[in-house]
C-alpha cells in the first residue's frame, strides 16, 4: 500500500497537494501516527520548502501531542513549528495568507496550554502576554487573548465593550454599566455559524427561565454574505441583519453592538464564544465555542445563588 503522500501525490497537482496536506497529516495524527505524519511532512518540505500549508499542518503535530496529554513532545513540536515560522516570517509578512498565521498561533497556544497543564499558571501567563504584545497588531491577536481570558478572566471585572455601531434599534445607552445588576449572558456570534444558530434557543429558553437575565450579541463583519461572496462593509450589514431576524428573533429585544475591536478584546477567534457575568458584572464563565442548555442552566444555578 502506497503512503498517503505518495499517493496524493499521484492524485494531485502541485496546488491541490498543498490544500490537502493539513488534512493527511491530521488524519495520521487522529490515528495516532506521528511518525508517519512526520515522514510525510519531511518528505513534503524536502520537494517544496516551509510552506505556509507545511507549517499548518505541521502545527497539528502539537495539536494531537497536546491533545494525547504528551506534554514533552507536544512541547517539541510546538517550538520546532513556531521557529519555522519565525524563519518564513523574516521574509513574508503575518497575514498575507491564512495558513502562517494558523501555524503560529497554535504553536504559541500548545506552548501556553502545555505551561498550564504542569501546574505552571503563572508562566502561562507571562509567556502568552510575551506573545499578545509581540504580535498585537496582527490576525493572532484574538486567538492569543482568548488563552489568555481562559487562563485570566473568570472572577474579574467583564472588559468593556465598543458600542458605537449597532445592529438593531435596541442599544445599551447607558454602556456596561447598565448590564450591572442582573445576570448577563455575552453572546458572540458570527452571521455564517451554525453552532451559533443553535446557541440562540437556548439562551431564549434561559431567558423564560431566569426572567431577569439579560443577554448582549456583539457580532462583527467578515467581508462577505451567503455562499462566501466577497461583500464590502455596507452590503455586509443589511445581510447580517436579516440573518439575526432569521435565527435570532426570539431574543429581541437585545441590544447587537457591531465591532472587530471587541472580538479582539475577548479574546472571540472561535464563534460562538459565551460570556456569562454576575450581577456585579464579574465574568463567571468564559467558554469558547457552544454551550449546551444543561451547562449554562448550571452556571446560571451558581450565578443566581
Amino acid at each position: 500500500m502506497r503512503r498517503p503522500l505518495q499517493a496524493l501525490l499521484v492524485l494531485a497537482s502541485c496546488l491541490n497537494l498543498h490544500a490537502q496536506l493539513v488534512q493527511i497529516v491530521r488524519n495520521q495524527i487522529n490515528q495516532g501516527d506521528f511518525r508517519e505524519a512526520q515522514k510525510i511532512l519531511a518528505d513534503f518540505k524536502s520537494r517544496y520548502g516551509a510552506t505556509p500549508e507545511m507549517l499548518e499542518a505541521h502545527s497539528w503535530l502539537g495539536r494531537g501531542a497536546l491533545a494525547a496529554k504528551q506534554l514533552d513532545q507536544a512541547d517539541a513540536f510546538a517550538a520546532e513549528t513556531y521557529k519555522m515560522c519565525e524563519q518564513a516570517l523574516a521574509h513574508r509578512a503575518m497575514d498575507a495568507e491564512p495558513s502562517l498565521p494558523i501555524a503560529i498561533g497554535a504553536s504559541i497556544e500548545v506552548q501556553g496550554q502545555s505551561l498550564a497543564q504542569r501546574g505552571q499558571r503563572s508562566e502561562a501567563v507571562a509567556y502568552l502576554n510575551s506573545q499578545l504584545k509581540r504580535y498585537y497588531k496582527t490576525s493572532i491577536r484574538a486567538r492569543l487573548q482568548k488563552n489568555l481570558n481562559l487562563l485570566t478572566l473568570e472572577g474579574k471585572p467583564a472588559p468593556p465593550l465598543e458600542m458605537k455601531e449597532f445592529l438593531t434599534n435596541s442599544k445599551l445607552a447607558g454602556g456596561m454599566g447598565q448590564l450591572h445588576g442582573k445576570p448577563t449572558v455575552i453572546f458572540f456570534w458570527a452571521h455564517w455559524c451554525a453552532d451559533c444558530k443553535q446557541q440562540g434557543p437556548i439562551l431564549n429558553r434561559l431567558q423564560q427561565e431566569y426572567p431577569s437575565l439579560q443577554v448582549l450579541a456583539p457580532t462583527q463583519p467578515y467581508g462577505y454574505v451567503a455562499g462566501g461572496v466577497d461583500a464590502p462593509r455596507q452590503a455586509e450589514l443589511p445581510y447580517m441583519r436579516q440573518v439575526f431576524a432569521q435565527y435570532y428573533a426570539s431574543l429581541a429585544p437585545v441590544a447587537v453592538p457591531v465591532s472587530e475591536e471587541n472580538f479582539r478584546a475577548y479574546g472571540v477567534s472561535t464563534t460562538p464564544t459565551v460570556v456569562l457575568l454576575d450581577k456585579a458584572g464579574l465574568v463567571r464563565v468564559y467558554h469558547p465555542g457552544m454551550m449546551s442548555y444543561d451547562e449554562l442552566k448550571a452556571a446560571m444555578r451558581r450565578v443566581m445563588n
